[in-house]
């Protein structure tokens, strides 16, 4: 029987009770605080299955050490959803340097919580305690850890995550469609295995049960033992597998393991504008439960955004999008999107402003390839601008941005999030008077992450050229503006394939240009990325041919050229010249990145440490 949604999901019984419920049918384990907003999981999950008749009952980051939080609820009818959070708890929980982080903004005034793997320590918590009740597993840090990964953090290949837990499915990309799915196989007395399998889930089958002929054009790819003990074989799988990540024409993959057949079936389809209006539109109150007596940093940035599309086909090679959200761009309607934009007037303090509106990437909304329906994305391509099938229109975002400014109260509508350069210059720079003219809030964000060809070849981003264009049509629009904008671009440093000299080219382009980073992006090898598989390997997964991987040392060094005018890496600026044959870079002169050693740090080397 279906219920009316409440204010927020009850995070205690006490809670549950007076919404009638006795017992939850679903709950859900999440490594971060629980926050009723749409760019939540926890949230858009819980309101999901609440819509579709399931009561859900939210354990938001519980003390793992002791058993009373997770016992808070009691037994759940169907199943536990372990949700370790927003973000991979590892790349929550330490720095690219390795350093464990101080603070955690998905959590109450930013105090950490969260244990390191959280999926693994949760649901092996919770199957201690609750031996019978099954535990799906979801969240970005199982979806992109559910075949065997190379773990920067332990420097070693891991497990599936399915395979490490004792957890009986896991839900991998955005997971709406199969928790609802498991949730009605389970409350019709059935398992998720009967019936045809669920697309969107990989399954933990063991050795001596495993049938192939119940996944019809099953691919098997190197088995766990391999790709541990050789770096080729792990780049032959990730290739395989990567090519899979497609709902129409994904294969099962299937993956041996030493206990256990690891299982994933094809995506989840894509979900139609209908079904994503519907799930935008469920009451989000915005706010974080009222139990907490402090705020949750992660909360502010988005509480009055609005989630426009899902998907990105830009294909960056240390971008995870593909793993999880997948290639093809599902939008909203801007009528939907209309309706969410008046409800922000019923939110505490909203004042008219739309902070952000877009996805992985603002200015895809509304794009689409015409193969995408029949074909799915290609599968031995990337999409780019120059496929005659890939519609590169801003009129969608154009139409959307223009209504949204139209509502009634709406004072400012910002694009707050990335765009891809690229293409707005393959569209002829259409929207780009539009966004300048009133959806930029002082600074535009844009990626160009480098200006070596060969890197950016890699990273699969486009040529530097394109966003010198780009700066080039953006600084025409300031001429006139009594309030200047200015583009905020990001470079990153210690990628594979980047080197030294590409690096010193990168600093010289930004001495040029007058551009300063004032956050560096460091490369962190996230799991099941491109670009993470080339880091382990030293190898191009798909040419298999070989590839520059800056460790230690270096790595410290290219992160302090992106900074090279910040005096505390004067040392290693220095030294990353020299070793990249850049002598002409040191000195005085108005082309030179750092001075010479001084006097005082000539004495300082000439002690004996």
């Amino acid at each position: 029987m279906r219920q009316r949604q409440p204010r927020v999901l009850p995070v205690s019984m006490e809670e549950g009770k007076r919404l009638g419920i006795d017992q939850f049918d679903v709950i859900i384990v999440s490594g971060d605080a629980y926050v009723d907003h749409p760019s939540f999981s926890t949230a858009i999950l819980g309101r999901v299955l609440w819509e579709e008749g399931f009561s859900v009952g939210i354990i938001a980051q519980p003390d793992w050490r002791s058993r009373d939080d997770l016992l808070s609820l009691g037994a759940p009818r169907l199943f536990f959803a372990v949700a370790p959070g927003n973000c991979d708890s590892m790349v929550n929980n330490y720095t690219p340097a390795r350093k464990r982080r101080s603070e955690d903004v998905y959590a109450p005034g930013g105090k950490p919580r969260r244990p390191d793997r959280a999926a693994l320590v949760y649901s092996d918590r919770l199957h201690a305690l609750f031996p019978e009740i099954p535990i799906v597993l979801g969240g970005i840090e199982a979806s992109l850890r559910r075949f065997a990964h190379y773990d920067y953090w332990s420097d070693r290949v891991r497990q599936s995550v399915l395979a490490d837990s004792p957890a009986d499915i896991l839900v991998f990309g955005m997971g709406e469609q199969q928790v609802v799915e498991i949730a009605r196989r389970l409350d019709g007395r059935t398992g998720w295995e009967e019936g045809t399998p669920i697309p969107g889930t990989v399954e933990k089958i063991a050795l001596s049960g495993f049938e192939p002929e119940r996944y019809p054009g099953l691919l098997e790819i190197p088995p766990y033992s391999a790709v541990a003990a050789d770096k080729e074989a792990y780049a032959r799988a990730f290739a395989l597998h990567y090519r899979e990540q497609d709902p129409v024409h994904g294969r099962p993959v299937a993956q041996r393991h030493p206990k256990c057949m690891i299982v994933q079936n094809p995506p989840a389809p894509p979900l139609s504008t209908r079904a994503l209006d519907a799930i935008y539109e469920l009451p989000f109150s915005r706010e974080a439960h009222p139990d907490y007596d402090l705020p949750v940093p992660a909360l502010e940035p988005v509480r009055f955004s609005l989630t426009s599309h899902r998907g990105c086909f830009g294909g960056c090679s240390f971008c995870a999008i593909t793993h999880h959200q997948g290639r093809i761009i599902q939008s909203r309607s801007i009528g939907s999107l209309v309706r969410e934009a008046r409800r922000l007037f019923s939110v505490r303090g909203f004042s008219g402003v739309i902070t952000d509106i877009g996805g992985p990437t603002a200015n895809m909304y509304g794009m689409v390839c015409d193969r995408w329906g029949s074909a799915g994305a290609c599968r031995e391509k990337q999409c780019s601008p120059g496929c005659p099938h890939l519609n590169l229109s801003h009129a969608p975002v154009s139409a959307l941005l223009s209504r949204l400014r139209e509502v009634p109260g709406i004072r400012k509508v910002f694009v707050s999030s990335g765009i891809r350069h690229d293409l707005v210059v393959a569209d002829g720079f259409s929207i780009l008077p539009q966004l300048c003219g009133f959806h930029v809030s002082g600074h535009l964000k844009v990626a160009p992450e480098h200006v070596s060809q060969r890197v950016t070849n890699i990273m699969g981003k486009p040529d530097i050229s394109l966003f010198l264009d780009f700066k080039r049509e953006f600084e025409k629009l300031q001429e006139g503006r009594k309030k200047r904008q200015y583009l905020l671009p990001y470079f990153m440093s210690g990628h594979p394939g980047c080197t030294l000299a590409d690096m010193a080219a990168l600093a010289e382009f930004m001495r040029d240009h007058n551009l300063r980073t004032e956050q560096v992006q460091d490369f962190t090898p996230t799991p099941m990325t491109v670009s993470a598989c080339m880091y382990h390997t030293g190898l191009d997964p798909f040419s298999l041919q070989p590839v520059h991987v800056p460790r230690g040392r270096e790595k410290a060094i290219q992160r302090a050229l992106l900074q090279y005018w910040d005096p505390r890496n004067r040392t290693l600026v220095r030294e990353g010249l020299l070793s990249a044959g850049r002598r002409d870079l040191i000195g005085k002169g108005k082309k030179c990145l750092v001075g010479g050693e001084n006097k005082k740090e000539k004495q300082t080397k000439g002690k004996s440490p």
